[in-house]
This record gives structure tokens, sequence and C-alpha cells, in this order.
């Protein structure tokens, strides 16, 4: 079964069996005698929680003043909020929403490059402490044009440069499913405040994974959309040089796919643009795929090992779309991982090193172990190696991937492999402040093998909650489609959710 019906205002106020086991809601989710109704919030989607606003089965300043009281909750076990909005939020309710899909639904936005007028914007750094932008992104009021009711920002790892969501300046953000886990990066903070029920769904952006992987950890889905589907701007319309899409992590897919609707589209001054699909994102995900071939990629592109879980995890996956009528077999494209890795080292870290030397100029402020952890530092360092020549073969890189990619997949509609080559692992394994940074930099790659591929080559790409480990730690399966094709993808990945549904599996 997908996500519960949506109830009426009398089921929410005479539902009242599990308000022992609720987070503390605040006066306005009461009933009048003291009797506590059922949480809308454990109920239903995002798209759920709009319908009972147009009934008028609940109001948002109640959907509000909810996830407010669940997010001072669990945020102190978790560490999930970089910034609170609350009050934001509140004036955004009293000016009144504009009537989109999404209107007085509560959301959170990952605090990495997207940005809010006059409030601040830290990127996971000591060095952006202070920084406010004067402007708003084009994202944020695509969402604001949606109904949505921004509450606060998620944490991020320093810039979004690692796996995990550990900084300096914002702490460590834990896994509900196991606080000694990582909840995934970089946008870790979205997806733990999602498992650990303040949302169902949150902003999320993706540079070589950032949007998958902590979907896998957290036991969501998660979908990487193509390059270009989705506003970077205003100030800029790409990211890492074309790596880095923004979109959402969600408890069920047709809120993504509703996400997508209401955000896609080219804004001024792109560059390029993804094909507008025949229809809404939203109609696909209820419409039968056809019988699709798949190609089941085990192999890593650098040849390292994969966990047994995980690997088991992607065999049951091509069971699963066996049974449902997919043609699959087991196949990999043939890509240069050593030289995706270094083009993609240059272009990181001379991305980086651009943006920290013009805010030093902006700030007085000097790049040093004060402000800046280690890895950032590192990376700034070897910047300064890189010439304009190693931009261009990067990119050349990048075109010569996405072709190889391109060609592999006119035998096939899907890639499916493991999200991740390993359940998620403790914090402190992959953190920005290691001893040694080459078995660093070869963690890291360890980790997650397959996710920086499709951001080479722009493909969409979605990681679901299919598996769990042996240690009762979620385990996502990713299966990747052609540039431009989210039809596609969501068609197969309503197909997969009614076959084997996940809404209800939470952490305790």
């Amino acid at each position: 079964m997908g996500p519960p019906s949506d109830l009426t205002r009398r089921d929410l106020l005479t539902s009242g069996a599990a308000a022992a086991a609720m987070v503390a809601l605040p006066q306005a989710a009461q009933a009048k005698g003291g009797v506590m109704r059922s949480d809308p919030l454990d109920d239903h989607d995002a798209l759920g929680l709009a319908k009972l606003v147009r009934d008028k089965a609940v109001s948002p300043a109640e959907l509000l003043d909810i996830a407010v009281a669940r997010a001072e909750a669990s945020n102190p076990r978790f560490n999930f909020m970089a910034q609170k909005l609350y009050d934001s939020g509140k004036k955004a309710i009293a000016d009144g929403l504009p009537r989109g899909p999404f209107q007085g639904v509560p959301l959170l936005v990952k605090d990495l490059n997207t940005h809010i007028a006059g409030e601040r914007s830290g990127q996971g750094s000591r060095f952006y402490a202070d920084y406010r932008p004067d402007y708003t992104s084009e994202l944020v009021r695509r969402h604001q044009a949606a109904g949505f009711v921004i509450f606060g920002k998620t944490t991020t790892p320093e810039f979004g440069l690692t796996g995990t969501t550990e900084s300096l300046a914002t702490g460590l953000t834990r896994n509900p499913w196991n606080p000694d886990h990582i909840a995934g990066g970089s946008s870790g903070g979205s997806a733990a405040a999602i498992a650990a029920g303040v949302v169902p769904l949150a902003h999320a952006s993706d540079g070589g994974g950032s949007i998958r992987i902590p979907a896998s950890c957290c036991g969501l889905f998660g979908l990487k959309p193509s390059r270009g589907r989705v506003p970077m701007g205003p100030k800029r319309t790409e990211g890492w040089g074309g790596l880095s899409t923004h979109h959402a992590i969600s408890r069920t897919v047709r809120d993504s796919a509703a996400m997508l609707d209401a955000t896609h589209g080219v804004e001024i001054g792109s560059r390029y643009g993804a094909p507008t699909p025949d229809g809404s994102f939203l109609s696909q995900v209820t419409k039968a795929p056809g019988k699709l071939r798949v190609a089941l990629m085990l192999d890593t592109p650098g040849g390292t090992p994969v966990d047994p879980e995980c690997a088991a995890a992607a065999r049951a996956a091509a069971k699963l779309l066996e049974s449902l009528g997919h043609y699959v077999e087991e196949a990999s494209p043939k890509v240069n991982a050593q030289a995706i890795g270094m083009a993609n080292f240059a272009t990181i870290s001379s991305a980086l090193a651009a943006d920290i030397e013009d805010r030093a100029k902006l700030t007085g402020i000097a790049p040093s172990p004060d402000v800046l952890e280690k890895v950032t530092l590192i990376f700034l360092q070897y910047s300064k190696n890189f010439k304009a020549i190693d931009a261009v073969r990067a990119s050349n890189i990048y075109q010569e991937t996405a072709i190889a990619l391109g060609q592999f997949m006119t035998s096939y509609d899907i890639i499916l492999s493991p999200t991740m080559a390993m359940p998620p692992v403790k914090l402190g394994r992959l953190d920005m402040m290691p001893a040694d940074f080459e078995k660093w930099g070869q963690d890291a790659s360890a980790f997650t093998p397959w996710t920086g591929l499709f951001n080479v080559s722009g493909q969409p790409s979605m990681s679901m909650p299919l598996a769990m480990s042996a240690g009762g730690l979620p385990i996502g399966v990713m299966m990747t489609g052609r540039y431009g094709d989210e039809t596609t993808l969501l068609r197969l990945a309503g197909q997969v959710e009614r076959a084997a549904p996940w809404f209800d599996k939470r952490p305790a």
C-alpha cells in the first residue's frame, strides 16, 4: 500500500491511540477536553497534508506548530537544523500563502547554496558564519509559490564535500535509525529530519550523490533530476561545472514528482535545460512503465569491493523487477574511473578555490584552519596546481563519459545498482578532519563508487529504500535512466513502491 488515505477532521480528532508515543505536540494540535488527535505528520505525505489544508481539516499554522515541536524534540539528538526560521514561517502564513499544490506544508531547505534574502547561509562552514545574502534563490521562490512554509535550513558538511554530514560549524548529524552512524551527505540534515518524522519532504542537492546517499542511509526516496531540470540561480545557473543539481528527499515517490512539477523549468540565463516531459511528472507515478530493459551493474567503476549486503539488495531488486515483467541482465558500462576522479578533483577544487578567494577578498578573513576544515584546505592547496588546460581536459572527460553512458543505454532503459557499496558507516570515518588525506579519498570513493558517475553524465538517478542490513540500517538501491527521462524513472518508481511499500517503515 502507498501512503495512508487522507483523513477527515473527525478522524483526526477522534483517533488518539498513538498519543502516548507521539512527540509532545503544541496546544494547537489538541482537541477540547485534553483528547489528543492523531498527528497528520505521521499519517500523510506532503501532498496528503496539502489536501488536509484544502479540506480545512487542519490549518497551516497547526502543521507548522507540530513540525516545530517535533524539530525541537528530536534535533538535540540527531542535529539536523542549521538555521531555525520559525518566525519566518509564521510570517509567511500570516501574510497569506499562495494556492499552490503544497499550500500550508512545512518545508526545510538545505543550508548550501540555497538562499533566502536576509537569512544566514552557513554553507556548513565557519568561513560563512555571518553570510547573509541579499537575494533569494530562484528555487526557493518556486518553493514559496508552491505554497510551502519554509521554517528552517538543514545541516550539511562544509561546502558539501563529503558523504557524511559532520562539520566543525554545526556538529555531527546522526542517523535516526542508529545515532552512532552517519545520516549520509551532503544532504544528511534533510534526510535525518524526514527520518525523524519532522517533515515528509525536504529540499536537497546532489553534486556527487548528495541526494541519493542520505536517502539510502535514512531509508527514504531520493531522486537526482537531469542536469538543467531544476534552477540553481539567480547568480549562477550551474554548480561544480554542471555536476550539481537540486531537488528533494521524500517519503513517497508522488511527493518527489509533484515537487518536480512545482520547481522544474529553465530559468533566465540558463545555458541548457532538460527536455520538457509530455504531461506532469506526478501523472507518471501511476502509469505502467511497460517492459523495461534493465542492466544490473554490480561491478564498481574503479574495481573497489562491494559489501555482500549491498550486492544482495541490488540482486533482490533485480528479482523484484523481473517479477514485475522487466528484463534484467548483468552488464556494466565501460568508463575510466581514474580519469573521472581526477577531472572531478580539478573541477571541484577550482570551483571551491574561486568561491573561497572571493569571500576572503570581501571579508578580509584569510583561509586558515581557524575557519576551514582540513579537507577544504587541502582542496584549496591542490587547486593552485591546476591550469586552464586542466579544466578543458576535465570537460573532455565528462563528455567522453556521457557519450559512453549514452551509447550503453541504447541497449537499456535502466541501470540498476546498489546506491552505496556498504551500509551507513559510523560517524568519524568520512569526516573532513582526517589524519591521512589520501586514505580519506580512497574511503570516500569506495563508499559511494556509483553515484558520481551520473552527475558527470547528467542523467536522472534515484535511490529507493528496498533493503535493510543485518544491523538494522537502511540499504538503498539505485536506478538510473537516460538523460531527460525522469518519466520512465517515476513510472518505475511508482510501480516498485506499490509492489514493495516502505511508507510505514520508520526508525523506532
